[in-house]
Parts: C-alpha cells; structure tokens; sequence
C-alpha cells in the first residue's frame, strides 16, 4: 500500500480496486517475461559447462601466477597510449558536446524547428553505441593504431557529456538570465554571462568523471586492434602467456585506481 507524507506524520493509505488489478496485472507480466526469458536462457546453456566452470577458472588464475614482472618494462609505452587515447578523445568530446548541449537545451537552442531534435539525435545516437563498437568500425576504416581509439572514445563520450550538460543548462535559474535580458543584452552576452557561470561548475565535473570513465575504456579498446594495453592483453591471452595476462591485470587496475583517485580530487576542487 503507497504510503503519502503529512508533515511528520505518515498515513497509510489502500489502493482502490482499479489500482490494485493494474499494480497485480503488472506484477504478474513482469513473472511471466522473467520465467519466459529464464526458459530461453535455460535451453542456449549448456549445463556440464557451467558446472565445471569453477574448476576450470581455477586452473586459469593458478597459470597467472607468479605474474612476469620483467613483461612490465615492455607496457610503458602502450599505458601512455592509453592515458592519450582516454585524454584526446575526452577533450575532443567536450568540443563537440558543448554547443551541443546549447542547441538541445529548451532555454537556450535556436528558434529554428529542426535544430533541437537534430542535436538530441545526435546525443542519443553517440549514447546508443558502446566505444568497443565504434572502435570496431573506426578500426576496418582507419586501420589499426590509436586514432581509431581517440575517435571512438570521442564519439561516444559526446552523448554522455552532451545530454548531461543540456540537463544542467536546463536546470539554471532564471533570475540572473532575466536580469541580464533587462540589460538589452545580445543572445550571445545571455550565454556567456547568465548560463555558462551557472552550468561551470557542473561541466568541469561532468568533464572529470568522463575522463576517468574514458581510462577504463581506453584499456579495452586494443582487444579490436586500437592500441594501447588491450593490444597487449589480446596478444597475451592469444599466445597463452598467462603470467604476462596478470601482469596486465595488475598494471590496468593500478591505472584504474590512480585515475579514480585523481578525478575524485579534481572533481572536489571545481566543486
């Protein structure tokens, strides 16, 4: 039963017929798609597999170790691949995704009838497609190597700073806008002196936390051939060097943890 607020008292209130068919009618469709979607599963499973799985990635971690250090002397030049591709293509994202999020913001995009759901299109098509995708495609188009994982990086960080920034854009008050409208101020001078003040703080974070979602994405991209320590960690598991995998594993988590620690930092400075 929905439960509505009174001040600091709580009163319980019962759903009147038509509500409690629909609440059961969807509750109901809801068992049905879980048990249809559990019998799919159940007969694409092979069984024997999943039950030796245990044992099986046992033997796995026990061939990762002792992991090869020595192979890390050789890991320096594609982790500053990483690191740039995750950089590069953040900052080409955020190029891309700042007059964006203008055009796709109710307050601030053109009076033109097309506009709008054009750079919402283009938001929503960068956010539907996973960077391993785009590095896929970039990668039979611009051959192997780390431009393929700059771009792909960047378009798909252009949906999620985009639509996060036109959100905040959104979200500003009114007040200082209206203030400076009063001044007979141009578009332009709105923009830069009644929205950007107000979202900044919002999209140097936004900024940041892409930034340290682009590391681990940037690690991962070489398994499609576009360079950096993925490119080394497929080529390990290819040939079967699993003190090399762990070594991998150790270096990408370390990079992982060090990018946290240096987005949680800035993010707490721009805020």
């Amino acid at each position: 039963m929905p439960v509505r607020q009174e001040g600091e008292q709580l009163i319980w209130q019962r759903r009147d017929r038509r509500s409690a068919l629909i609440h059961w009618a969807w509750m109901f469709g809801f068992a049905v798609v879980l048990l249809a979607s559990w019998q799919v599963i159940s007969e694409r499973t092979i069984w024997d597999f999943v039950l030796d799985a245990p044992a099986q990635g046992a033997d796995l971690v026990s061939r990762m170790f002792p992991p090869d250090f020595a192979y890390v002397n050789a890991l320096w030049r594609p982790l500053w691949d990483t690191i740039n591709m995750a950089t590069l293509g953040t900052l080409i994202a955020i190029a891309l995704a700042v007059p964006l999020a203008f055009l796709a913001a109710r307050n601030t995009t053109p009076r033109f009838p097309l506009v709008r759901p054009l750079a919402l299109l283009i938001i929503v098509t960068s956010r539907s497609i996973n960077s391993l995708i785009w590095a896929l495609l970039l990668v039979l188009i611009l051959g192997p190597g780390v431009l393929a994982g700059v771009i792909a990086i960047a378009l798909r960080s252009v949906g999620f700073i985009g639509k996060l920034l036109y959100e905040a854009i959104e979200e500003i008050d009114r007040r200082p806008v209206e203030a400076i409208t009063a001044t007979g101020a141009t578009a332009a001078q709105l923009r830069v002196y009644g929205v950007v003040p107000q979202v900044m703080p919002a999209f140097a974070g936004i900024s940041v936390y892409r930034w340290d979602i682009n590391i681990r994405e940037a690690t991962i991209l070489g398994l499609v051939g576009a360079g950096g320590l993925g490119l080394e960690l497929i080529a390990s598991v290819n040939t079967l060097a699993w003190g090399r995998v762990a070594t991998l594993f150790l270096l990408i988590l370390g990079t992982v943890l060090i990018s946290e620690w240096i987005s949680a930092r800035l993010r707490a400075a721009v805020t």
